[in-house]
């Protein structure tokens, strides 16, 4: 994990129809980018540091035992249709 700091790790859509791994500090998002956030990830220290002190790599490897992958499945496949019709994907899906 090499985002120092506060920040975010996203996996996000391009306007092209690609997906990339990206980091965002602090609060900032995919989105004022340009791309569409399908999943992300906390790793500013308050979501961790109560049940793993400093130990960023445990709590990653912990994280993907909680992940809603529906969720991200939806997401993505929002995505994939939207880049196929040539629109861009909504952004909330309830």
């Amino acid at each position: 994990m090499k985002q120092f700091g506060s920040g975010w790790v996203w996996l996000a859509g391009k306007p092209g129809g690609e997906v990339q791994i990206i980091t965002t500090p602090n609060q900032d998002s995919p989105i004022s980018q340009g791309l569409y956030p399908i999943f992300g990830n906390d790793v500013w220290e308050h979501a961790y540091y109560l049940k793993y002190n400093n130990r960023r790599p445990e709590y990653l490897a912990a994280w993907w035992n909680v992940v809603n992958w529906d969720e991200i499945n939806k997401r993505f496949e929002a995505f994939k249709s939207a880049k196929s019709a040539d629109r861009e994907p909504a952004f909330a899906s309830r």
